[in-house]
């Protein structure tokens, strides 16, 4: 089913409307090339009408951009290695980079994680290699690291994607805060649809898809918190926009957490201590897929597994232990 992109046009000075969709800088719009043949072909509208690129945009005006199915397609196998966690005949578990996207999309169709799939495990995968997803029955952010599964044959496949609609597949994150939810455990529930005003974001709306995100602190810092999450949905930028709604967004998500509003909830000594920290050492949202808890899909035998802290979370949580650190009992006692 193609997608839908829904933009208002908020500014008071006019602006062409082919300049405005390339200033977005959305990964589905991914050139100018691309947004000028949607246009042609009356794909986005101003309005509900079609309009040309240089149609100058005026306050409130709507922009609705329809995408084009992706066409089912080989994807090009690349040879990427893979931090293989587990894998039998049925499936794997791999654990994903923080960086690396795992569908190839409108401008991305290499360095995927599914054309590193694609290499390692060929035609024996699920719908032998012609969707753009081969065997991957979920997802995470291009930021986020951690826990992915991959379906070997389609019985696996079909049995995972169940699992997952059912939510029999128990999905375990750590996240790093600016701020200090109260109450320390809480679950928050909503719909979540994309923003008209930034279609990158997602917001919480009347309608939208449901979303369930369960939290609890592990451990406090002076001014952050180190988060367990689990959630029951997986929507796109689920556990991103849940806490950043209730102010405490994750540090390092841009996005969601600009460098100054995390630096505003600090003392001046300390700015650029935080500065440094996500202008050299973080650059991405400080989430990650830690935990999957689920019934193997074939033996039926439950399973955990578990993706070790990449090394920038690491060195994130040491600098909180040596700047804002509490009490001496740090996070490692409380994590393993």
């Amino acid at each position: 089913m193609s997608e839908s992109i829904t933009v208002r046009y908020e500014y008071s000075e006019p602006l062409r409307l082919d300049k405005f969709l390339v200033d977005l800088k959305i990964q589905e719009l991914y050139s100018r090339t691309f947004i000028e043949k949607l246009i042609d072909d009356d794909q986005i509208l101003v309005n509900t009408i079609p309009v040309k690129k240089s149609y100058p945009l005026q306050t409130g005006d709507l922009i609705t951009i329809h995408l084009p199915e992706l066409e089912p397609s080989d994807i090009q196998p690349q040879n990427i290695p893979l931090d293989i966690i587990y894998e039998d005949d049925a499936l794997a578990v791999i654990n994903k980079p923080a960086g690396m996207i795992v569908h190839p999309g409108f401008g991305n169709p290499l360095d995927t994680l599914a054309n590193a799939v694609m290499f390692r495990y060929g035609e024996s995968l699920s719908g032998e290699g012609t969707s753009n997803r081969p065997g991957i029955v979920h997802r995470l952010d291009r930021g986020t690291s951690g826990l992915v599964i991959v379906a070997k044959h389609d019985a696996a496949q079909s049995q995972l994607s169940s699992m997952f609609a059912n939510r029999e597949i128990k999905k375990t994150y750590l996240a790093i805060t600016t701020g200090i939810p109260e109450p320390g455990e809480d679950t928050i529930e909503n719909h979540l649809s994309r923003s008209i005003s930034n279609p990158r974001k997602m917001v919480v709306s009347d309608e939208g898809r449901w979303a369930v995100t369960h939290y609890s602190i592990l451990h406090y810092y002076y001014f952050f918190a180190l988060l367990k999450v689990r959630i029951e949905t997986g929507r796109m930028h689920q556990i991103r926009v849940h806490l950043a709604t209730r102010n405490y967004p994750i540090l390092g998500d841009l996005l969601y957490n600009s460098i100054r509003q995390v630096q505003a909830i600090l003392p001046d000594n300390l700015k650029k201590k935080v500065y440094d920290l996500l202008t050299n050492h973080l650059h991405r949202q400080a989430l990650h897929a830690w935990k999957l808890n689920f019934a193997h899909p074939v033996t039926k035998q439950d399973m955990e597994f578990i993706a070790p802290l990449p090394a920038d979370l690491v060195y994130t949580l040491n600098w909180l232990e040596q700047y804002f650190a509490i009490d001496k009992d740090g996070y490692d006692k409380k994590l393993f």
